[in-house]
């Protein structure tokens, strides 16, 4: 397309049919031009390729943690709903206080295999650390792993209810 075009615009427009081509006076140089021409304004004039993005389509469509508040998460505890709250915090600061029911795989434990506390990818759990530093890093972790519903909800030091002390039952 973009040949004919040149070819038109440069044979016919600029002159090169009626034998006054301002360049030569050889028929072929001039139609050679204007097929060159062509080409080069379809390049320009072209719209570029479109080029898929590799990390979007190796995967099927992402899937992310939610975050929420504190205020969320003890709405969710509350809903007699079927929930994991998991505290991704050390041994020793889980034993110092924890929330209720919580189960204690600490954020350094988690790598690419499924934990052993956690069988169902689709469970819905909700994360905790102390600061939220340490919750975000392991709801990635989760969901790389192929967890479907993990909810981050940030750190105890923002949790305004009550916890437990009690050392970590070993079964």
């Amino acid at each position: 397309m973009g040949g004919i075009l040149g070819y038109f615009v440069f044979y016919k427009l600029i002159g090169c049919s009626n034998g006054s081509c301002p360049i030569t006076a050889n028929p072929y140089i001039s139609t050679i031009y204007g097929v060159l021409l062509g080409v080069l304004l379809a390049v320009i004039i072209a719209p570029p390729a479109k080029t898929a993005n590799l990390e979007q389509t190796s995967k099927s469509p992402s899937i992310e943690y939610k975050k929420i508040t504190a205020e969320e998460a003890k709405a969710r505890m509350d809903s007699g709903a079927q929930i994991i709250i998991l505290d991704v915090r050390t041994e020793a600061e889980y034993n110092a206080g924890h929330i209720p029911d919580a189960i204690l795989i600490p954020n350094e434990t988690i790598t690419d295999k499924m934990p052993d506390l956690l069988t169902e990818l689709d469970a819905e759990i909700l994360i905790y650390c102390r600061s939220g530093n340490r919750s975000a890093q392991a709801a990635k972790k989760l969901i790389a792993i192929g967890y479907t519903d993990v909810y981050d909800f940030g750190g105890i030091i923002d949790w305004p209810y009550g916890t437990l002390s009690e050392p970590l039952e070993r079964k």
